[in-house]
């Protein structure tokens, strides 16, 4: 495995790690607001850094899957077109192993494939559907937040965990009962 290196836009560091499976989170523009995310980070400070990381990723999730910020993605049109980004460049570009769309965030499992990078691969997602979206929505400005959150996948173990928790996170949320019955789910084409 060859690691080519991180990286940082000026908020989350990134690794572009090759061909090594990756999970991915990514949000829509203000869903998470400025002040949530400076009074999260105020109350950890105390916190190791470690299990400061940890904790207000956490919190995050348990934010956007009570519903928070705008919920354009439980559009059905706007899912749609995430979903399409997703799977338009799946075998060529990337394996796109696992995802969900859920009202206000993406969770997805990909290994991308050389030369193609993960950065490549995000910006491609997230610029496609952005415009697509705003065009939809009739409206203009920024569609999905600047960064997103990303981690390498060490083992199977760390695999089908990962998986799982992408597939449940519609059934966690309230939003149904099992992961097959989310229309937005990789769950559903197994």
């Amino acid at each position: 495995m060859m690691l080519t290196g991180w990286h940082s836009r000026g908020y989350l560091p990134h690794l572009n790690a090759g061909q090594v499976p990756q999970m991915l989170t990514f949000r829509v523009a203000g869903s998470v607001p400025a002040g949530l995310l400076e009074r999260l980070r105020q109350e950890l400070r105390r916190e190791a850094e470690v299990e400061r990381e940890r904790l207000l990723r956490l919190s995050i999730e348990r934010h956007l899957d009570a519903g928070n910020g705008p919920l354009w993605l439980a559009r059905t049109e706007i899912a749609a077109v995430i979903e399409n980004a997703m799977l338009h460049f799946d075998g060529r570009r990337y394996s796109l192993l696992s995802w969900c769309i859920m009202p206000n965030h993406v969770h997805a499992l990909a290994v991308p494939m050389h030369p193609h990078d993960l950065s490549d691969i995000l910006f491609s997602w997230k610029s496609f559907s952005a415009q697509r979206s705003n065009e939809l929505l009739d409206r203009k400005g920024a569609f999905w937040d600047p960064d997103y959150f990303d981690r390498y996948i060490r083992d199977e173990r760390h695999l089908a965990r990962a998986i799982e928790y992408i597939e449940m996170n519609p059934v966690k949320a309230g939003l149904c009962g099992r992961p097959e019955e989310w229309q937005w789910c990789s769950a559903r084409r197994r």
